[in-house]
């Protein structure tokens, strides 16, 4: 296999999932590698960021030296609200969430299926997080659902697998899948291309990840 590839750093992958975001959208970014999201916002669109623990109108992550600890994501990460940006209780934070409210949110991911099972939560070691938290609501409530990830884990096994081992969040829930190598749609029929870093060929990424993958 050849090696010409350049992987996307975590804010050019960043970049290339707010570029899919349309204006006007209604947006979670889940703990981890979606809060960067946030930061590549591109100028002049409306996105309406909201945070699980009860925030509408979130920017970008604030300049050093400016953050405020009192105005946190659902990360605990410091955020900075736009004009007309709004707090309010958790419970109506869930019900905008349950409730269709959001049409994107964007999550990480331990692993997902081809047909878009996603399991974010547990990989069951000891000393991982108790409980799913909010992700299962979002996983199913929001009107789509986009995983932003690594392709490969430290030890360079796929995260994109026929079935899922480990705790599911939700079952085909998930639409898009965005990588450091590739961006893939997850479809009744399995994975479709969207797009993938230059060098990279769809034979070497069906070797990588170890499924087909349907052409763009």
């Amino acid at each position: 296999m050849s090696m010409t590839y350049t992987r996307r750093s975590k804010d050019e992958l960043a970049r290339r999932v707010a570029q899919d975001i349309p204006d006007g959208a209604y947006v979670n970014l889940g703990i981890g590698q979606p809060t960067l999201v946030a930061n590549h916002i591109p100028a002049g669109r409306e996105v309406i960021l909201q945070s699980e623990n009860g925030i509408l109108g979130m920017g970008p992550a604030p300049a050093a030296g400016q953050e405020d600890y009192d105005l946190i994501n659902a990360g605990k990460q410091p955020v900075t609200l736009l004009p007309g940006g709004a707090f309010f209780h958790h419970a109506d934070s869930f019900a905008m969430m349950r409730g269709g409210h959001l049409d994107i949110c964007v999550l990480g991911a331990f692993q997902v299926s081809a047909t878009g099972d996603l399991a974010n939560w547990s990989t069951g070691e000891a000393g991982s997080i108790p409980a799913v938290g909010g992700a299962m609501d979002l996983a199913i409530g929001a009107k789509q659902t986009w995983v932003m990830m690594d392709l490969l884990t430290k030890q360079g096994q796929s995260k994109i697998v026929a079935h899922c081992t480990y705790p599911l969040t939700g079952l085909a829930c998930v639409k898009r899948i965005y990588t450091d190598l590739a961006t893939l749609a997850c479809t009744p029929e399995g994975l479709q291309l969207v797009d993938m870093v230059e060098g990279l060929s769809i034979p070497e990424l069906e070797q990588l990840i170890g499924l087909p993958i349907l052409p763009a």
